[in-house]
């Protein structure tokens, strides 16, 4: 039996559909691996610390929306197999975060960013423009977005109120991932990325994540 080639047109038919299935569609994703704050006691949070823990999830999901687009931004444009589905890999497990975040949402009564779309748009643009770079500098800018994503976790989780156990739990599993996804990144051939690349890649995160917070 043959394995039928993809044209171009059927790669972007499929990037389309995962745009619609990640960034329209929330709370359609399922995870692979069981959700890390299944175990912690939910604790009653009052009117402030729900919000506030809301919006600090909604800013998560919205990453993790972009991650996607990254990852498959990073994909589309690289030609070697073998690393297309190491990107592939690492993207199923940002859904697995994808996932929690929605469910926490749900719990927090509190809905995704209302610019899902555009983040996911905006940042499958720079995933391919990563791309488009090489595979050595894609995977160093995976390893300075993941450098920054922890960062940007630790942050969270001294912002959370101290009674959300299920939400720190969800960030500390998905800090361990997006750590381990870096350090993959670099052992692949990743190259540093040069610090005005850094700075910018900061101030675009910053955008989207204060923006996210409210809206």
């Amino acid at each position: 039996m043959t394995t039928r080639r993809l044209t171009p047109l059927d790669r972007i038919l499929a990037e389309f559909e995962h745009a619609l299935r990640t960034a329209a569609a929330p709370g359609s994703h399922v995870a692979s691996r069981a959700n890390p704050a299944r175990d912690s006691s939910a604790e009653a949070l009052d009117e402030k610390e729900r919000v506030l823990a809301g919006r600090l999830m909604r800013v998560n999901h919205a990453g993790e929306v972009a991650a996607q687009a990254l990852y498959q931004g990073q994909a589309f444009m690289t030609k070697d197999p073998e690393l297309r589905a190491a990107m592939a890999e690492a993207a199923a497990e940002e859904v697995d975060h994808l996932a929690w975040c929605e469910e926490r949402l749900k719990e927090l009564e509190t809905p995704p960013s209302r610019l899902d779309p555009l983040w996911y748009l905006g940042s499958f643009a720079i995933g391919a423009l990563a791309g488009l770079a090489g595979d050595r500098l894609s995977l160093g800018f995976i390893g300075e977005t993941e450098r920054q994503v922890v960062e940007h976790l630790d942050g969270h989780l001294g912002r959370l109120p101290e009674k959300d156990r299920k939400s720190r739990a969800i960030l500390t599993q998905m800090k361990d991932d997006e750590a381990r996804h870096g350090e993959n990144a670099h052992r692949a051939g990743g190259v540093p990325m040069p610090g005005p690349v850094c700075r910018l890649m900061k101030f675009t995160s910053r955008v989207m994540t204060e923006t996210a917070y409210w809206i």
